[in-house]
């Protein structure tokens, strides 16, 4: 099977669990998760119509980029260092993982010198895996507050992964309370969020039956992944 063929393969999926949980399709956005894949890959992706795309390391984002063509937009889903604001500014639409007041400010602070007003997501730490990023949901309203003022950051909304585990109670507990926290902070602090990204290729339509607008497909899409 092709890029395409299991792209559309995964789209139907979505579109047949977000009917079957009385979800309109068309608020759910498949991110392409195209890490360690190379450029000529991920051209025969956009050359296809897919035009979302997700990258975890900058240096490796910033390789295929500038070797591309086409309708496509690249975010990050990866832990950002601060001392790549400014690379990420220039690569991505939309980065799922900011996780520290003090790497927004400095992202704030790298949009504004590009007079851009860079879209994120916070991300919302759901488990005890050490491997794992993201804000405590002790933390993240505070966070969420200090982020929303900066000017030159738009947050749109919050990202979370799931617990490396098989359990889909687990998981689904997991993408329960990052909805809760969403709708929390809309609540509390009067923001507009719209964007709620959880789900990757083993756990997406949970993902999508908890509210799920922004899955991360990367293996059912490209296939599997192998590591240098």
């Amino acid at each position: 099977m092709t890029i395409s063929d299991n792209y559309n393969k995964i789209l139907n999926t979505v579109i047949e669990t977000a009917l079957k949980c009385g979800r309109n399709p068309d608020q759910i956005k498949i991110i392409s998760v195209s890490k360690t894949f190379e450029a000529p890959l991920i051209q025969e992706a956009i050359d296809s119509g897919i035009k979302l795309f997700g990258e975890n390391k900058i240096q490796e984002a910033n390789e295929k980029f500038h070797r591309l063509s086409g309708d496509f937009k690249f975010h990050m889903i990866g832990h950002l260092q601060s001392n790549k604001v400014r690379d990420a500014v220039n690569l991505f639409d939309l980065i799922h993982s900011i996780d520290k007041v003090s790497t927004a400010s400095k992202l704030n602070d790298e949009a504004e010198k590009k007079n851009k007003i860079q879209r994120i997501l916070l991300q919302l730490k759901t488990t005890d895996e050490v491997t794992k990023y993201g804000v405590s949901p002790d933390d993240i309203i505070p966070v969420a507050e200090a982020v929303s003022s900066m000017k030159n950051l738009q947050l749109e909304g919050i990202m979370s992964i799931g617990p490396n585990t098989s359990n889909e109670i687990q998981i689904q507990k997991s993408f329960i309370e990052t909805a809760k926290m969403f709708d929390k902070l809309n609540n509390l602090l009067k923001l507009n969020l719209k964007e709620l990204s959880m789900g990757m290729s083993g756990d997406y339509t949970i993902a999508i039956k908890e509210g799920a607008t922004m899955v991360r497909i990367g293996s059912a899409i490209f296939g599997n992944r192998v590591y240098k």
